[in-house]
């Protein structure tokens, strides 16, 4: 028999960082490769080189194109990586998106971080620059779904559907005799805009995120929440601020909202969407109509009804407009982006609401604003919090407990193991006792850099 080692590179004890290094006797793949987020010493870990060498390592499959999937990628070419990046049209497109909008992100925060001396490194670097990530676009390799890729003579592997955001998909890898199964992200039975995930038949060994492994999406009624709170908004003359992802997030805000106007439930209250990589993002919908629900028509009527905003100068436009209104802002756990100008000269209000939608990971500026923090600290500044914070967990992109069960049971086998990543401890662990008890499969947790040796 021969063995593959896994390396956990990412992901693996918290829902960031996902990369997990697959070692098999004729290639070396990673799946995702992703930064990680949140708490600073989860954070610090992006700064640190791979524990493998990243010119032996041949292709990296995506699940999807979210930062903490793909962030990582140009700083894997800088330590040497010239293989295929390898992911469906509409991810590859997703995630250039992301590299280009981060790579930006980060050379003004470094410029920034000089300019007011806030940083302890003199100087500042950022943590790649625009034409690294222009570098790593070259490598990118599109993979048809549903369609097994030949990667070396006894390794091939598929994209299937998954629900979780534009593009996004599991991948079956088959090395010798064997089913590989990375879950990716996995979306949702019932949303707004994608179609219920694809499911596995088999699976030797099994990579299951674990998200939302502890719990199950509140019944709420989301139209309810959104229009009394925008009707408090206009009675205050105040602002809605919604902290979005770019990708999905904001996509389905703008057809909720649009469909309350359309229903009469909301008056025609300016609604800004102040999101460069969002507006981008928009553009994938209209050009992969295949991988969503929405018409055409029926997009560019939504677009049409929202205030775009396509610049810095607008943003403070929309921050002196006095009428009540309602902006969308990148990012979705208040970890960079427009909304972080938005907080600093509107969180101090007391008639500013603050909604927060979808998960929240430990240490984020959400996560605190979540927890009931009197103050937050934005470019090295303590800013007073008086705002209102609402969360709305019902929109998530992520399938909870039921729906993470429900992917799992027309897998015709028993599993020779289930690693349970992508989630934070207990979440991992509630999932991990459900699935013993109900499939009395071997389930476990990995940890942080750990290695395991499965045979093939």
């Amino acid at each position: 028999m021969r063995t593959v080692k896994v390396h956990f590179l990412g992901a693996a004890g918290t829902v960031t960082g996902s990369k997990f290094l697959v070692e098999t006797p004729e290639h070396n793949i990673l799946i995702d490769c992703g930064v990680f987020q949140g708490k600073k010493e989860l954070r610090l870990r992006n700064w640190k080189t791979l524990p493998f060498d990243a010119s032996k390592i041949d292709k990296v499959l995506l699940t999807h194109g979210h930062l903490d999937h793909v962030g990582y990628l140009p700083r894997l070419c800088m330590q040497g990586f010239e293989g295929e990046i390898i992911g469906t049209p509409p991810t590859l497109a997703i995630a250039e998106i992301i590299l280009r909008d981060s790579a930006k992100i980060h050379e003004e925060e470094a410029e920034q971080a000089n300019k007011e001396g806030y940083s302890k490194h003199h100087p500042a670097l950022p943590f790649y620059t625009m034409e690294q990530a222009e570098e790593t676009l070259t490598y990118f390799y599109p993979a048809n779904r549903d369609e097994w890729i030949l990667l070396s003579e006894h390794i091939q592997c598929r994209y299937r559907y998954n629900g979780h955001i534009i593009g996004s998909c599991f991948i079956e890898l088959k090395i010798f005799d064997k089913v590989f199964v990375f879950s990716g992200d996995l979306g949702r039975n019932k949303d707004v805009l994608l179609r219920a995930p694809e499911k596995p038949r088999w699976a030797d060994y099994l990579f299951l995120e674990s998200t939302y492994g502890d719990r199950l999406h509140p019944e709420e009624d989301v139209s309810e929440i959104l229009s009394s709170l925008i009707y408090d908004v206009i009675h205050e003359r105040g602002t809605l601020i919604i902290p979005s992802f770019a990708v999905e997030r904001l996509q389905v805000l703008m057809y909720v909202l649009w469909k309350l106007f359309k229903e009469n439930k909301i008056p025609n209250i300016p609604i800004f969407i102040d999101s460069p990589m969002g507006n981008h993002v928009c553009d994938v919908f209209e050009a992969f109509p295949e991988w969503h629900q929405l018409t055409p028509n029926q997009w560019k009527v939504i677009e049409q009804h929202m205030d775009v905003i396509t610049s810095y100068k607008d943003t403070w436009k929309t921050i002196d407009d006095l009428r009540p209104k309602v902006v969308i802002a990148g990012s979705g756990m208040v970890s960079g982006g427009r909304v972080l100008t938005y907080l600093k000269q509107l969180i101090e209000k007391n008639n500013t609401q603050i909604l927060l939608v979808g998960f929240q990971a430990e240490g984020t500026r959400g996560r605190k604003l979540l927890e009931g923090a009197e103050s937050l600290r934005i470019y090295g500044k303590e800013y007073p919090v008086n705002a209102r914070i609402h969360h709305l967990d019902s929109l998530s992109a992520h399938g909870d407990q039921n729906d993470l069960m429900d992917w799992l049971k027309d897998i015709k086998n028993i599993p020779e193991k289930v690693f349970l990543i992508h989630g934070e401890p207990q979440s991992a662990a509630t999932l991990g006792e459900k699935i013993q008890t109900t499939f009395h499969w071997n389930v476990e947790v990995p940890k942080l850099f750990e290695v395991v040796e499965l045979l093939v």
